[in-house]
C-alpha cells in the first residue's frame, strides 16, 4: 500500500481526516479517468485533511474480497466510517457528489452533544443525518452485491461452456471409434489431450479468484494452420458421411501468430462446430485463413445456414443469447460466441460476423502475427 501526500495548502491541525484507498493497476493510474480523479483531489479542498493510499490489486488481491470489489479501478473511503466503495466510469462524479455530504456530516459530528434538533422548523438531528448517510451506503452496497451476483452467474455460464468444448471433442472421438472411423491409438490421443484441457481449465478456475481471466493466457509462437487442421479432425464426426462440402484455404506461407494454443483451438472448435451444426445437407462450410496485413492474420469461417438478421449480429456475442429461429433445433448454453469474442479481444484482436438472412454467415476474427514477442518480453527494462 503506497501512501500519497497531495500538495494542498497548509491546513489547521484540527481538521478531520479523510482517508481514501485507490485500488488500481499502473495502467489504470495512467488512464485519463483516474488521472482526473487524482487531479481533482489535489486541487479541491472540502475541509478535510486528505490521506490517500494506492494499492495494486495484483499485489494485494485480498483487498478485492475485503472491500467486495466487483471491478477495478475503485476508490474506497476508509475513514470516516462507514466504509464506501466507488467504481465504474463515474468515480469522479460520485466523489463530487459525496464530498460535500461528508463535510456536512463531519461538521455536525464535531458539534457533539451540544447540537439540539429543532423539531418545529423541520431541521434534521445529528442522528437523522447519520441514519440517512448509512442508508445511502447500504443502498450502494446492495447495488454492488447485485452486480457481483451477476458477475458470478456469468462466470458459471462461462465455465460450463469451456468444459463443454473438450467434453464434446472427447465424445465425438469415442463415437468415431465405435463406428470404426478412427483406431484406438487416435482415440486415446484425442482423449488424453482433451483431459489435459480439462485439467488446465480446472487450474485456471482455481487461480481466477485472485487473477484476471485474461492474465491466465499463455501466448506463444503458434502455427495457426496446424491448430485449425487439428480442430477439423476433432469435429470430423459432424461432417464425415454428410452431404456437405468442406473447404479449407490455408496458405502455405502463412506466418506464425502470437497466441495461446489452447484458447485458439477453443475458438476454432466453437466456430467450426456452429458452422457444421447450422449448415443443412447439401450446404458448404469454408475455413479460410489469410495474412491480411503485416500485423494481423484473419480467420474466416463461413456456412450456408439460415443466416443472422442484422439487428441480431451484435447481440449474439452477449452471454446467453440464442436466436429464436435456431434455439428450438440446437442445443447449447448460448455463451459460445461471447467466449470467442472475449478470447480474441484478450489477444488484442477483434471478432465480428457478416450475414444476411437465408444466405449463411461468415464469422471473422483476427490474431496478431509473431514478431519475436518473447524476446521483447524477456529483455531487461
Amino acid at each position: 500500500m503506497v501512501p500519497i501526500t497531495l500538495d494542498q495548502e497548509a491546513a489547521p491541525a484540527d481538521r478531520q481526516a479523510l482517508t481514501l484507498l485507490i485500488v488500481a493497476t499502473s495502467q489504470h493510474l495512467s488512464s485519463p479517468g483516474l488521472r482526473g480523479v487524482l487531479q481533482f483531489l489535489e486541487t479541491h479542498d472540502y475541509g478535510f485533511e486528505l490521506n490517500l493510499q494506492i494499492a495494486d490489486p495484483a499485489k494485494r488481491p485480498e483487498l478485492l474480497e475485503l472491500y467486495r470489489l466487483v471491478a477495478t479501478p475503485a476508490v474506497v473511503k476508509l475513514h470516516p466510517a462507514p466504509c464506501q466503495v466507488f467504481a465504474g466510469n463515474t468515480i469522479l462524479e460520485q466523489l463530487k457528489g459525496w464530498l460535500p455530504r461528508w463535510q456536512q456530516l463531519e461538521m455536525v459530528s464535531g458539534l457533539g452533544m451540544s447540537l439540539r434538533p429543532v423539531e418545529n422548523d423541520g431541521s434534521r438531528s445529528q442522528q437523522e443525518l447519520r441514519l440517512e448517510d448509512q442508508l445511502l451506503v447500504l443502498r450502494q452496497e446492495n447495488e454492488t452485491l447485485i452486480n457481483r451476483l451477476g458477475v458470478q452467474e456469468r462466470r458459471l455460464r462461462m465455465v460450463a461452456h469451456e468444459l463443454r468444448t473438450p467434453l464434446t471433442a472427447a465424445k465425438l472421438a469415442l463415437q468415431s471409434l465405435q463406428l470404426g472411423q478412427i483406431d484406438n491409438s487416435r482415440c486415446k490421443d484425442v482423449l488424453n489431450r482433451r483431459l489435459d484441457d480439462i485439467e488446465h481449465l480446472s487450474k485456471d478456475l482455481l487461480e481466477e479468484g485472485t487473477t484476471r481471466w485474461e492474465a491466465l493466457f499463455n501466448p506463444q509462437r503458434l502455427d495457426l494452420g496446424s491448430v485449425a487442421a487439428e480442430a477439423l479432425l476433432e469435429l470430423e464426426k459432424l461432417w464425415v458421411g454428410r452431404d456437405l462440402t468442406l473447404l479449407a484455404d490455408v496458405p502455405a506461407d502463412l506466418p506464425d501468430v502470437f497466441a495461446d494454443q489452447r484458447r485458439m483451438r477453443q475458438v476454432l472448435l466453437n466456430l467450426l462446430e456452429n458452422a457444421l451444426k447450422f449448415t443443412p445437407e447439401g450446404g458448404q462450410v469454408t475455413l479460410r485463413i489469410l495474412h491480411r496485413t503485416s500485423q494481423w492474420v484473419q480467420v474466416s469461417i463461413c456456412d450456408t445456414g439460415p443466416g443472422i438478421p442484422r439487428e441480431e449480429q451484435e447481440r449474439i456475442f452477449l452471454d446467453r443469447v440464442r436466436l429464436p429461429q435456431t434455439s428450438a433445433t440446437t442445443s447449447g448454453f448460448g455463451v459460445g460466441l461471447s467466449v470467442c469474442r472475449r478470447i480474441t479481444e484478450a489477444h488484442g484482436g477483434r471478432s465480428w460476423v457478416v450475414s444476411e438472412p437465408g444466405e449463411g454467415a461468415c464469422f471473422h476474427f483476427t490474431v496478431p502475427t509473431w514478431k519475436g514477442q518473447h524476446a521483447l518480453a524477456q529483455s531487461p527494462p
